[in-house]
């Protein structure tokens, strides 16, 4: 987990202001889980939440053990800038609440680590705004770093990429306006029972194709959903990949896990993330050295990421 480390009173009460706004809705609108009291208590209550995984990373034909941290909070978004609003207040109609996700992955291979980190912005009303306004991606390992952005501009993603690979180099592209894999996390949270099913069209995940150092196009795949006693159970089938997403049924249906699965240097391998504790908390505010303690609430040293 990384944490945020602010630089006055006045930068926490900003940041704690946004994750409490509330998302603009009209009375045209088709109401989901977003417009329910229940997600309104849970998620504009000043928190974030906090998901601790313990990490089976697939990387260089062997698994790595890792940690992987899930944190989902709302926030104020400008629409014109694609950034967090310092006084939504004044933003008016540029203003749109939006579900982030910081998703990081931390593991070793061999000698030296990665350090991986996805952000995903989502607006929170979803059938006033349906697609994610923007993705980033940043890789960090010792050999160098990559760097990725995609933003919804009119009915197209605008992508940008920067690495250190010569055949990678810097790229900027776009595609058309589609369903984004970086994007379900944030859907079953905000609104499970619309989320497509059945063949789709999908960009995939920019963690996946940053590690397998795959062109990011659209493909096809088919999405499919399980409902079973305790959990409920999301598939991804890829042509050559499966991905899994474990979810509690009951509000607020916490990720429980994931797994892929996928063929790397013609051997069969799976990455694999597994719930270990949950920390429901304004995080940013708890920058200094006395809240350390609270590392041990998600099982992770005072020092690892």
């Amino acid at each position: 987990m990384y944490i945020i480390k602010l630089i006055s009173i006045a930068a926490i009460l900003t940041c704690m202001c946004s994750a409490c706004n509330q998302p603009e809705t009209s009375q045209s609108e088709t109401t989901g889980l977003y417009d329910s009291d229940a997600f309104k208590s849970y998620w504009y209550a000043g928190k974030a939440e906090v998901n601790a995984y313990n990490l089976d990373q697939s990387r260089y034909g062997e698994n790595r053990p890792g940690k992987a941290i899930l944190i989902f909070v709302t926030e104020a978004f400008s629409k014109s800038k694609h950034v967090k609003l310092d006084h939504p207040e004044a933003a008016g109609d540029d203003k749109v609440t939006v579900m982030k996700l910081n998703y990081t992955k931390n593991f070793v291979t061999g000698i030296y680590p990665y350090s991986m980190m996805l952000s995903v912005f989502t607006p929170v009303s979803r059938s006033q705004y349906p697609n994610t306004l923007k993705v980033t991606m940043g890789s960090q390992e010792w050999c160098g770093q990559v760097f990725s952005q995609m933003n919804l501009v009119n009915d197209r993603y605008d992508i940008s990429g920067y690495s250190y690979f010569e055949q990678e180099g810097n790229t900027q592209f776009n595609t058309e306006k589609i369903f984004l894999e970086d994007e379900l996390f944030n859907l079953i949270r905000l609104d499970p029972d619309h989320i497509p099913l059945g063949k789709i069209k999908i960009l995939p995940g920019l963690f996946f194709t940053r590690l397998k150092h795959e062109d990011l196009k659209p493909v096809e795949a088919t999405l499919s959903k399980e409902n079973k006693d305790h959990e409920t159970i999301y598939k991804v089938q890829f042509e050559e990949r499966l991905l899994t997403i474990s979810v509690a049924n009951d509000f607020p249906y916490k990720i429980l896990g994931w797994e892929e699965e996928f063929v790397e240097g013609g051997k069969k391998m799976y990455t694999k993330a597994t719930l270990g504790k949950t920390l429901y908390t304004d995080y940013w505010s708890k920058n200094k050295n006395e809240y350390i303690f609270l590392r041990d609430s998600l099982g992770l040293s005072p020092t690892n990421y």
